[in-house]
């Protein structure tokens, strides 16, 4: 029992600094899946030893105590914490719970919707205006930041309604969450990059410390957003559903996340729909760590009540997590097509997202520095959907002094020849074309689903194969035989007739594979469609003079220069006459007639599409003429929305973009 009470006093102890760390430094150490492993195990002592809770624990406690410098504010309805939970079968554990406080063996309903990882704030209006608007704070008092508020654009600083039906309340208590968009948040931390400012951890970390700034001119520049989800006073409004509070809300003009609440009938669908926002996640613009799961009625709510840090009506479903704490064991470099060297941090395995993770991207050695990652760091990693991990942040607090800093190296690791960096350049390179390394990069580049999308061909068989010397570039792909195959590891007579159907099959690309899987550098998907829909022939464009590529709509001097070069070089010649006499045949796709709908056009595309794959639709608008676009802008004329939209969708609304479902755009096409 000594054990058990020395335990839970150092768990206390921890988690009291990580909430001081994570609330009112807004500079976190550990990872939230760190940090709730250890409240969670804190919770499981004071559960099974109650006689050692006491009432100051941290599983009582809500937030963290409120800043210095702000006005405290007294929320009427306390604001408080969602009880977590981490596998399907706590759902169910949940409405059971539900069901039996309030004696009802008929379903329940619920809403299910994003847990978006960002500051929980509270908005006051009184007769629609706004008054008042407080951090969480300890879940019973907040600070008072109206004036930083009021510089986020979206919320509303008087409400409107245009409904008699939906009279505003004299007094409304929203419930919100602010937050800031991945993208926006990567702009901010190279900002503070370049200005040698210390970085945010996460887009949590860089919303609450913009909100929380105590000259509204500071929060006036980040780009902060906000959605609400729910009100303080929702027993007291004349609503029968949680869903029908959310609408009256949009109505009144307050902005909530309608695409992504969902009202279920049963568990089941809750769990449904909690595996597919997990799915989807990384499709969002903005983070999100998990679901939040709400009995939908307002009444039954009131019925629940509330525990002493948490309503027994929510609760929120966890994702995997997409940080971790872990240690680097080493500081290695490897070697990409271009031969650009890239620094990898190997590290202790650790699980990210359901993916068992040794390894993270350090980009260069100048983010070294900045973020003075040394070999032995203690360090928070993430990462976000197929991306390889990051390392976000070294935890210099854990530091013993045996950390070793990392130089990058004066000769190539794969080929020993002498790097070169050139001048305003980041990166450097090995700039020998011969470098084995580069040549493995350039044959999974030119293999890829993007290029001539040869299935089967990884980076270990590749590996083998150049090892074996049976392929030394891309052309001798087309030189295999199924006897060569069978003499390799692991090769079974149907691993190598599908390999070589594979590779047979991709002799017949469009023009605008071929030319991207070359890897020439700086050619993408789009540039490479613009190149083969402009010169319809790949010796024309190996013929082409700089001048002449420079002049092409869309494409720059730099791409053009690196296209020339890239032809001008002879052993770049040889392959494509190696290739071509392989049997390889790009088809020749010009653009569309001139009266097709489709030319002439620009399409964006968000969401997933269910009928088509995108490089197919992509390659489609590129061949009836049309244009396909990166990004929202004045030169869009159609965007395509699938499942799941970003943040395209709402800045399409906002200019006025005409908007096709998976269905137009395919009626569009003539698909």
């Amino acid at each position: 029992m000594e054990n058990i009470r020395k335990e839970i006093d150092v768990l206390k102890e921890k988690i009291e600094y990580h909430n001081q760390r994570y609330y009112d430094l807004n500079d976190p150490e550990i990872s939230d899946a760190d940090y709730d492993r250890l409240f969670q195990r804190l919770l499981d002592l004071e559960k099974q030893h109650p006689e050692l809770e006491t009432h100051d624990s941290p599983t009582r406690k809500v937030g963290g105590r409120p800043k210095g410098g702000f006005l405290p504010v007294a929320h009427r309805s306390p604001m408080l914490s969602l009880e977590n939970c981490f596998d399907p079968q706590q759902i169910f554990d949940f409405d059971k719970r539900v069901r039996k406080f309030l004696k009802n063996d008929a379903p329940v309903g619920y809403t299910v919707e994003p847990k978006i990882d960002g500051l929980a704030v509270e908005l006051i209006y009184e007769k629609g205006a706004l008054t008042v608007a407080s951090t969480r704070g300890d879940g019973r008092t907040g600070e008072n930041v109206t004036r930083n508020i009021k510089t986020i654009l979206n919320v509303p600083l008087k409400l409107v309604t245009r409904k008699k039906s939906l009279p505003i309340p004299d007094l409304l208590e929203v419930r919100g969450e602010v937050y800031m968009d991945v993208a926006a948040f990567e702009k901010l931390n190279q900002t503070r990059m370049a200005k040698n400012e210390a970085l945010f951890a996460n887009p949590r970390n860089a919303a609450a410390g913009s909100l929380r700034q105590l000259d509204s001119r500071i929060t006036a520049k980040r780009p902060l957003d906000m959605f609400c989800y729910g009100v303080g006073n929702a027993q007291r409004l004349p609503f029968k559903t949680h869903w029908d509070v959310m609408m009256a809300m949009q109505h009144w003009g307050l902005r909530v996340n309608r695409p992504h609440i969902q009202v279920c009938d049963t568990p089941d669908d809750v769990v449904t729909n909690c595996r597919h926002l997990e799915e989807t996640r990384a499709q969002f613009p903005y983070e999100i760590d998990g679901a939040v799961i709400k009995v939908n009625r307002p009444d039954l709510q009131s019925q629940l009540g509330m525990k002493s840090r948490s309503p027994r009506w929510a609760i929120a479903y966890k994702f995997a997590p997409s940080q971790e704490t872990t240690t680097v064991l080493g500081i290695h470099v490897q070697v990409g097509r271009t031969g650009a060297l890239t620094p990898v941090a190997h590290l202790e395995p650790v699980e990210l997202g359901g993916v068992i993770v040794s390894r993270a991207t350090l980009h260069n050695q100048e983010e070294i520095d900045r973020k003075d990652i040394r070999e032995g760091d203690r360090v928070i990693v993430q990462r976000a959907g197929d991306v390889i991990p990051e390392v976000v942040k070294t935890v210099v607090s854990k530091r013993t002094g045996n950390e070793t800093k990392f130089v990058m190296p004066d000769a190539c690791p794969a080929c020993g020849s002498g790097i070169e960096k050139k001048p305003g350049e980041v990166v450097a390179r090995c700039p020998n074309v011969n470098c084995p390394a580069q040549i493995r990069g350039s044959i999974r580049h030119f293999v890829s689903k993007g290029g001539m999308d040869i299935d089967g061909l990884g980076d270990k068989l590749v590996f083998k194969l150049m090892n074996k010397g049976l392929v030394k570039d891309e052309a001798d792909l087309y030189s295999l035989t199924r006897t060569a195959l069978l003499r390799l590891d692991n090769i079974k007579e149907k691993s190598a007739a599908n390999l070589l159907g594979a590779i047979e099959a991709s002799k017949t690309p469009t023009l605008a594979r071929f030319i991207y899987a070359l890897g020439i550098r700086h050619v993408g998907e789009f540039t490479a469609a613009l190149l083969a829909d402009h010169f319809g022939d790949i010796k024309a464009l190996a013929d082409a003079r700089q001048e002449a590529l420079s002049a092409i709509d869309g494409v720059g001097p730099q791409i053009a220069e690196s296209v020339f070069s890239y032809f001008a070089d002879a052993q770049n010649r040889n392959l494509i006459e190696r290739l071509l006499a392989a049997g390889v045949k790009p088809k020749v796709i010009r653009s569309g007639p001139t009266d097709s709908p489709v030319t002439g056009k620009t399409f964006v595309l968000t969401g997933s599409l269910s009928t088509i794959k995108r490089s197919a639709a992509k390659e489609t608008i590129t061949q009836k003429g049309g244009k396909v676009g990166s990004s929202v802008s004045r030169n869009t004329d159609y965007l395509v929305v699938g499942e799941t939209p970003g943040s395209k969708l709402q800045k399409a609304q906002e200019m006025g973009i005409s908007i096709l479902d998976e269905k137009q755009f395919l009626e569009l096409l003539g698909a």
